[in-house]
C-alpha cells in the first residue's frame, strides 16, 4: 500500500494535470519510489470526463520517454480524503480548490510550482491547449523541474 498518495489538478485533466502525473510517475519510477507512491490526476471541471489526455501532450511527452494516460475526470470531494497532497497547476484552480476543501484538508493544497525552488512565488503551469508544441514542451520541463522537488520533499517529510 502507497505511503503517499498525490493528485495533480487542472481544469479539464487533460493536458497539465495528466502531464504533471505522467512526469511524476516517470521519476518516482526512476527514484524507486513506485511502491511508495500513488499518483493519480483530476481536473476542477468535468468538461472531458472519460476522455483521453490531449495528443499533443501524449506525443511530447513520449518524445521525452514518459507516458501519459489514464481518462479525465472530475476532482470530488471524496478525493480530500484520499489524497494527501492535492497539487494545482494554476492560481484559479487552485482557488476553485480550496473554496470546495473541508477545512481540516486546506494544508494538503499547494501550487505545483512551489515544490521547485527556482519558480517565482506563486508561480503557475500555463496552459498550452491553445497554443504551439512549444507550450507542451514548456509544460514537461515546469512538471519535470517541480516534481523533482516535490520527490526530494516527500523524501525529507515521509522518510522515503
Amino acid at each position: 500500500m502507497p505511503t503517499v498518495r498525490v493528485c495533480f489538478v487542472c481544469l479539464g485533466n487533460i493536458c497539465r494535470s495528466p502531464t504533471a502525473e505522467g512526469v511524476f510517475r516517470h521519476l518516482i519510477e526512476h527514484a524507486s519510489l513506485g511502491d511508495a507512491v500513488e499518483a493519480d490526476s483530476a481536473g476542477t471541471a468535468a468538461y472531458h470526463s472519460g476522455e483521453p489526455p490531449d495528443r499533443r501532450a501524449t506525443a511530447a511527452a513520449r518524445a521525452r520517454g514518459i507516458t501519459v494516460g489514464g481518462a479525465a475526470r472530475q476532482f470530488k470531494p471524496p478525493d480530500w480524503e484520499r489524497f494527501d497532497y492535492v497539487l494545482a497547476m494554476d492560481r484559479d484552480n487552485f482557488e476553485e480548490l480550496q473554496r470546495g476543501a473541508p477545512a481540516r484538508h486546506r494544508d494538503k493544497l499547494f501550487l505545483l510550482r512551489q515544490f521547485d525552488p527556482r519558480s517565482p512565488k506563486h508561480a503557475s503551469v500555463p496552459d498550452p491547449y491553445y497554443g504551439g508544441a512549444e507550450g507542451f514542451e514548456e509544460v514537461l520541463d515546469l512538471c519535470e523541474a517541480a516534481c523533482r522537488g516535490l520527490i526530494a520533499h516527500l523524501r525529507e517529510r515521509h522518510g522515503l
